[in-house]
């Protein structure tokens, strides 16, 4: 039985943050297209535009469901409407262009340049709609001279220097965990800019397009390695599990097999640890930061000795009354029984109407009064078709039958 919050599809909360916000999604598998599940775990209305043949590649990428669709899919294209539309098609491009005239945002992660050859660019559209917002994400950005280069999240790890960093000191570069976390914290800078483009354009009344590379969201949160490089000249090696400027701040196992992370990140902490260990006196014979990275080896093998010799609840309730942040490395199994996460409600337990009871990632962040609310998971492909081209377009039954006979739709 898992440890997950009961929620019943399509019930909403009476309070959202984004209401009245329409999102047209063009974009495909998940950097773009997870600002739009930001947005719309919010409230706002966001209306995912897929090919009418296939749809978006992420309803295929990762473990198919009974449905047909992933569970990438039906976690991450949550709360959003799915309509079918050919932008490559010229009766397409003008469904498209009518209803960016009643949006505030478009999401695109296409090649520089493909929408401008489809006649949607930034500047085309903007002449429909002047507080248009475009967040623009591909792999190298709109401007430089890999501009029109493909790229994946696991090419942005490479890019960025994240993958140099990753893995032991002797092996290659692995895997920095998600191959794509370049995707989501993409979408998480595209849904940062977005909203600070819609307070923006509150005051000018002008939109607005946000230029953004698979690699510079990950880039940016590196730490110091840049600052370092200008002004001493050092490239950072692979370090496994330590950490650059800080000892002991690694992974230990227990002497029961099971893995930790421990976390002392400042002189008074390791002062905590050594008594915590039973040794006072290292606090006294390492007091420093810098003194304790001389003697990296020498500490860390202390502390994998004090591990060894404990089981791992010992270690975990030792160096919770120690006031020594240290936690049990995880595997999904461990985080489904945790208790934490059951307080949190961070697992979601939803009943699907095409694939029954599923589990999926909680919205975040918990807002106090306008909080993130699930509706549905990701919808069938043209499941929304009626709603938005009759309902919000006018068009008519037999509009809509041609058009979709004509693979407009």
């Amino acid at each position: 039985m898992t440890q997950a919050t009961q929620v019943n599809l399509g019930e909403t909360q009476d309070r959202t943050a984004l209401a009245g916000l329409r999102v047209l999604d063009i974009a495909t598998f998940v950097a773009a297209p997870f600002c739009g599940t930001i947005l719309a775990d919010f409230g706002a209305e966001v209306i995912k535009i897929e090919q009418p043949v296939g749809g978006d590649a992420l309803r295929k990428f990762g473990t198919i469901t009974e449905c047909g669709d992933s569970l990438v899919w039906l976690s991450e294209a949550r709360n959003k409407k799915a309509v079918t539309m050919d932008l490559r098609k010229p009766e397409g491009v003008e469904l498209f262009k009518r209803l960016v005239a009643q949006s505030d945002v478009v999401l695109e992660n296409f090649r520089p340049g493909t929408l401008e050859r489809w006649g949607i660019g930034f500047d085309a559209l903007r002449e429909i709609n002047p507080g248009l917002i475009m967040l623009r994400i591909s792999a190298y950005g709109q401007t430089g001279p890999k501009r029109g280069e493909p790229g994946f999240a696991r090419i942005a790890h490479a890019f960025s220097g994240l993958s140099w960093l990753a893995g032991e000191a002797d092996g290659p570069p692995v895997v920095p965990g998600s191959t794509s976390m370049a995707d989501y914290v993409s979408g998480m800078w595209g849904a940062i800019g977005v909203l600070t483009a819609l307070q923006a354009r509150q005051a000018t009344g002008k939109g607005q397009f946000i230029d953004l590379g698979l690699y510079e969201s990950v880039f940016r949160l590196l730490d110091e390695i840049a600052p370092a490089y200008a002004k001493y000249g050092t490239v950072r090696a692979r370090m496994g599990a330590d950490t650059v400027n800080v000892v002991p701040h690694s992974h230990y196992q227990t002497g029961s097999g099971e893995w930790v992370a421990l976390a002392c990140t400042s002189d008074k902490m390791f002062e905590r640890l050594a008594d915590v260990m039973g040794n006072p006196d290292l606090a006294k014979e390492f007091p420093t930061s810098a003194i304790r990275v001389q003697h990296r080896e020498h500490i860390n093998a202390l502390v994998a000795e004090w591990m060894r010799q404990r089981s791992l609840p010992e270690v975990v309730e030792s160096t919770r009354a120690g006031g020594v942040p240290c936690a049990q490395i995880y595997s999904i199994k461990e985080i489904f029984e945790d208790e934490q996460y059951k307080a949190r409600e961070n697992l979601l337990h939803i009943n699907d109407q095409r694939v029954g009871d599923l589990v999926v990632p909680a919205p975040l962040p918990r807002l106090s009064d306008t909080p993130p609310a699930f509706r549905h998971a990701g919808r069938a492909l043209g499941a929304d078709n009626t709603e938005v081209y009759s309902g919000l377009l006018g068009l008519s039954a037999e509009q809509l039958n041609a058009a979709k006979s004509a693979g407009v739709i």
